[in-house]
C-alpha cells in the first residue's frame, strides 16, 4: 500500500509544480488553489508512505516521478523541448526509480 499512496504522491507532485507556473506568482486563484491543494495531499502522502519504505528511497522515487511527469507535461504543452537527449534521460531517471523499486 505504501508504494500505491508514493506513486500517487509523485503524481501530486507534478501537478502542484504545474500550478506554481501556472498561478503566475500566486495571481491566479485558480491554479493558486490547485497548488495549495495537490501540494499538501502529496506532502501527506509522502509522509504516509515513508513509515513503510526508508526514506532515502521515498523520496528518491516521489522526486522521480513528480520531475519526469512535469517535464513530459511541459513537453507535451510545447513549454520545453522535446529533444532525443532530453528523452534518454528522462528514460533513465525512470529506470532509476524502478530500480530503486526493486532493490527496496
Amino acid at each position: 500500500m505504501s508504494w500505491i499512496v508514493l506513486v500517487v504522491s509523485g503524481m501530486l507532485e507534478a501537478v502542484w509544480a504545474s500550478a506554481l507556473a501556472a498561478s503566475r506568482g500566486f495571481t491566479r486563484p485558480v491554479a493558486s488553489a490547485v497548488f495549495v491543494i495537490s501540494l499538501t495531499a502529496s506532502m501527506l502522502g509522502l509522509a504516509r508512505a515513508m513509515t513503510g519504505i526508508p526514506t532515502g528511497t521515498a523520496y528518491a522515487v516521489w522526486v522521480g516521478i513528480g520531475a519526469t511527469l512535469t517535464v513530459a507535461w511541459s513537453m507535451a504543452k510545447g513549454d520545453e523541448l522535446a529533444s532525443f537527449a532530453r528523452l534518454a534521460l528522462l528514460a533513465l531517471l525512470v529506470g532509476c526509480v524502478v530500480g530503486l523499486k526493486v532493490v527496496a
